[in-house]
């Protein structure tokens, strides 16, 4: 347990906590296996801060991307979107695309999560359906208005415009596809 990480943590600013881990690299694996972890909300902070650090081109920690799917149902709305976001920038393999499709579209049916995570989770749907044409059939059952109606309009702006870009033929077809029958 690093307990300077953990007060840098609780006490800085972001900044102060993405300096004190370029000075202290070896708290890096540390920080990773608390991201991991449900001890809130040193958890949660240590995504946030991690996402920024690797934002910056600072390697993952070997075999951490992988450790993140396996953890993140078990979180809250917050972190599961810290860890998404993670996920979003380490790279994956299409193995995980499948998986990771599959746990976005259990995210975003929950009406009752946050919207953050919600989008955070159709900006994945639509990113593996850009890359699987396949898929994009999909994503009208997903934009139903059972599904949308409970997003905040700053959230709706966000959706429409990742749907003007993956969905250009209208609100129901994906690129003149017609859905499954």
């Amino acid at each position: 347990m690093s307990e300077s990480f953990d007060l840098v943590l609780m006490t800085f600013k972001k900044d102060a906590m993405l300096r004190f881990l370029r000075e202290h690299p070896e708290e890096l694996n540390y920080a990773a296996d608390l991201a991991l972890d449900n001890r809130q909300p040193l958890s949660w902070r240590s995504a946030w801060v991690l996402w920024s650090l690797f934002q910056e081109g600072v390697p993952f920690p070997q075999g951490f991307s992988e450790k993140i799917l396996p953890v993140i149902q078990e979180k809250r709305d917050g972190h599961q979107r810290e860890l998404l976001k993670l996920l979003w920038i380490s790279g994956i393999d299409e193995e995980e695309e499948g998986r990771i499709f599959d746990l976005c579209a259990t995210l975003w049916e929950d009406i009752r999560k946050d919207p953050s995570i919600r989008i955070m989770a159709m900006k994945w749907m639509f990113r593996i359906s850009g890359e699987h044409p396949e898929l994009l059939i999909e994503l009208p059952y997903y934009l139903q208005e059972k599904f949308t109606e409970p997003l905040s309009p700053g959230v709706k702006r966000s959706l429409e415009k990742l749907r003007a870009v993956y969905l250009p033929a209208g609100k129901n077809k994906p690129n003149g596809m017609k859905p499954r029958t």
